[in-house]
């Protein structure tokens, strides 16, 4: 990457800066590859990051069937994340994993359900054979105590588990059906899948292992027991180890990363977070694979405000990579990015994967419950990982006393609501919405990988006016 007048005389963020077109070769964003080379298997460079607010086993299985990764977060008990990561690689590549009901449970039950996926629809399930499916639509003006199998219609497409997907969109399409039923020979539920769903399944790669499941990435603190903890998660089958705290420039990190490095594990191990050239060199002298970069960006994070640390997330981005690459690591841009724009810019300064948060906490698969406000518009609740709600959450096994004394501090917020869009109310509408800009900015390029783009990407500093002229107008001026 090449500034468009020379290297700028400040530090900048992603709206400081916009990328020059280039003559081009690639003649379509479907020629872009987007997999990443930092060795974590992903064919996307999108991380969800490890907050307990977003991410959670949903949606991790549905992210790492489009290619991208989730990281556990480390409050999470390794037996936990066990669980998680089995459930995880057993599910199908194709089908998604649905909200399943009994005939006898009631509307209620399946009004509070349905929202944890974004198909709209829960499957009815007697002996583990779908015997029916239940919508949003159909449980308006019942009764909440009424049985699931009282206002259940009969599965209008269904079938078989290996049918392909462009064959299972054509019958959708053709019914005019909202989702289609996939079964196995002997009649049990697999999955589901929508018309969207089925074009998804075309035009994404799944992250798989070397046994065919779906990736997914768990970190580890730097305090107490890390290498049995670190043991543990890596016997769970985790594809990445991530070993994560707010300063990742200190004696405690680097004792943490040689502690997992002489666990010789044989997946990527990331570290951080740092904003340096010389943090990311200690991070990877220590052991470090990937460092993660960014103090401070984060919707959720207070720590500009509360301490004066940090540094522009795009600048930092710049100079940790450039430190990596020359010793043959890379890099992950943690936070910052709210436009698909923030993405492709931080994949030009040379971070292999970006790391995503609060921008997925607004979506059917964070793990929160869907809330309404009093307009009406639906939200998730979402929280720091250093707001006193988490630390209450990690505290929980201590003392009262202890607790309470750290309670007093905090950096971040414990409580956001994070709107859904109703145009793209699920994490893959964003993720769709992600790939559409970077593709296109790779093509914008001349770039048909994550590399080229580094590579041949001219960036120009804009002014304030400069950003705001290129955001689209809803209604006339």
């Amino acid at each position: 990457m090449e500034f468009l007048d020379g290297p700028p005389a400040h530090d900048l963020t992603y709206d400081d800066v916009f990328m020059v077109p280039r003559h081009s070769t690639v003649a379509s964003r479907y020629d872009v590859d987007l997999t990443t080379t930092d060795g974590t298997g992903a064919t996307l460079p999108v991380v969800v990051s490890n907050m307990t607010a977003i991410a959670g086993k949903r949606m991790a299985e549905t992210v790492a069937r489009r290619g991208a990764i989730t990281v556990v977060p480390q409050d999470i008990p390794a037996s936990v994340v066990a669980g998680v990561v089995t459930s995880v690689k057993s599910r199908h590549l194709v089908f998604d994993t649905p909200i399943t009901l009994r005939p006898d449970q009631t509307v209620a039950e399946a009004l509070s359900l349905i929202p944890k996926r974004s198909h709209g629809a829960a499957v009815v399930v007697e002996d583990g054979r779908p015997v029916g499916v239940v919508a949003e639509a159909d449980c308006r003006d019942v009764d909440r105590f009424a049985q699931a199998g009282q206002v259940m219609r009969p599965p209008a497409v269904v079938v078989d588990d290996d049918t392909d997907p462009r064959t299972v969109f054509d019958r959708l399409d053709a019914a005019r059906a909202r989702l289609a039923v996939a079964v196995a020979d002997d009649g049990s539920l697999v999955g589901v899948l929508t018309r969207t769903g089925a074009l998804r399944a075309t035009l994404y790669t799944p992250a798989t292992d070397a046994r065919g499941g779906l990736r997914i990435a768990a970190a580890v603190g730097v305090n107490g027991d890390v290498a049995t903890t670190a043991e543990a998660l890596l016997e769970a089958g985790v594809d990445c180890l991530v070993v994560d705290t707010a300063h990742g420039h200190q004696d405690r990190m680097v004792e943490a990363l040689r502690a997992v490095r002489a666990l010789d594990p044989q997946v990527p191990v990331a570290a951080g977070n740092v904003v340096s050239a010389e943090g990311t060199r200690a991070l990877v002298d220590a052991g470090a694979d990937i460092v993660k970069v960014g103090v401070g960006p984060g919707a959720m994070c207070t720590t500009r405000m509360m301490t004066g640390v940090g540094r522009p997330q795009f600048s930092a981005v710049l100079e940790c990579a450039a430190a990596a690459r020359d010793l043959g690591a890379h890099v992950w841009a943690d936070g910052g990015v709210r436009h698909p724009r923030d993405v492709a810019l931080a994949l030009a300064a040379g971070a292999s994967s970006v790391m995503v948060g609060s921008w997925f906490a607004g979506t059917h698969e964070s793990p929160g419950d869907l809330m309404l406000d009093a307009d009406g518009r639906a939200f998730k609740v979402s929280f720091g990982m250093a707001s006193a709600r988490a630390v209450a959450s990690r505290t929980a096994t201590e003392s009262s006393y202890d607790r309470a004394r750290k309670g007093l501090y905090e950096e971040g917020i414990s409580s956001s609501r994070m709107y859904l869009d109703p145009a793209r109310p699920g994490v893959e509408d964003l993720i769709d919405q992600i790939c559409s800009g970077v593709r296109s900015a790779c093509t914008y390029a001349g770039a048909a990988s994550l590399a080229e783009l580094h590579e041949r990407a001219v960036v120009g500093v804009q002014s304030a006016a400069g950003f705001h002229e290129g955001r689209p107008l809803t209604t006339s001026w």
